[in-house]
């Protein structure tokens, strides 16, 4: 289960990750979520963390945040333990609905971001950039440009697309600097050319600034051309690697206990199948869609 972060060909990860897990394991009341888990995050380099609905992708998230403690291994990020480099994190929940009477603009929304607003998630330092206004402001302009939203930055959030939206949400988290993002299924809700949209421009962001992100994802399609690594959750274990040596009808096999067939389709994408009922056996009966790739 150790964490893989490549270009096109494996290559384990540096010697001072952004991001790492050692024997990590996470227990709530009486039930132990995952345990044994072992995965690392470059600067620079692109995760995500995909698998069935409460297995605990979004608690991976809160952990590395320390809003949740983990109860046996080692977490460490950017150096230190889990919360005390939280300033130093860019971080957007899942997508929140905006109302289309809201008149806050998107530029508004981004500059909340400099004072430590991250929609109910307070992060130390504050202090970043108070005090120098128009060195503020100029900041708050360049990320808006950074993630291609200045034609609309000006509107009203509410009257902006669903895809727009994201893209100022994901500037709120950029405007600190962040060295790690963290973005939790910003691709929900989209359609299909703003999930690629949006994927694109994370992969853009996250190789141009030297960011190291992880997002939390539906679906795996959006992301394979951007992916460097992947981190699949499921049955109390989480297995990291490359995309080609995680989703693969043998891994998910061994991580979910049933029997689970990933195809590649004819445009290049990954349909994964299985048959829950049997579980002595992956040979010789039909498969059935379950829900291993497209739920949280």
């Amino acid at each position: 289960m150790s964490g893989v972060a490549t270009d096109k060909t494996p290559a384990r990860a540096g010697a001072n990750p952004t991001l790492e897990l050692q024997g990590a394991a996470v227990r709530l009341g009486q039930r132990v979520l995952w345990s044994g888990v072992d995965l690392a995050l470059d600067a620079g380099r692109f995760m995500a963390v995909l698998g069935p609905n409460g297995v605990g992708k979004t608690t991976l998230i809160k952990v590395v945040l320390g809003l949740l403690p983990y109860s046996a291994g080692t977490v460490t990020v950017l150096g230190k333990p889990p919360g005390q480099e939280n300033h130093r994190i860019g971080y957007l929940p899942q997508r929140r609905r905006f109302d289309p009477g809201l008149r806050v603009r998107g530029v508004d929304l981004v500059r909340l971001g400099l004072e430590g607003d991250r929609w109910g998630v307070p992060l130390p330092g504050a202090r970043f950039f108070h005090g120098e206004s128009r060195v503020r402001e100029a900041h708050v302009r360049d990320v808006i440009e950074l993630v291609g939203a200045s034609a609309y930055a000006t509107r009203p959030i509410g009257q902006v697309s669903g895809g727009e939206q994201q893209r100022l949400l994901i500037a709120q988290a950029l405007v600190r600097d962040p060295a790690l993002l963290l973005l939790d299924e910003p691709l929900d809700g989209l359609d299909l050319p703003s999930q690629a949209s949006v994927t694109a421009l994370v992969s853009r962001i996250c190789r141009e600034q030297r960011i190291a992100v992880l997002m939390v994802a539906h679906d795996v399609n959006p992301l394979l051309p951007y992916l460097d690594s992947v981190a699949y959750v499921g049955e109390g274990h989480i297995v990291s690697g490359t995309p080609d040596e995680v989703v693969t009808s043998d891994t998910l096999s061994r991580l979910y206990g049933t029997c689970i067939e990933v195809v590649r389709t004819a445009s290049g994408g990954l349909a994964v199948l299985g048959q829950p009922q049997e579980k002595a056996s992956c040979h010789g009966s039909p498969y059935e869609p379950v829900a291993v790739s497209d739920r949280r």
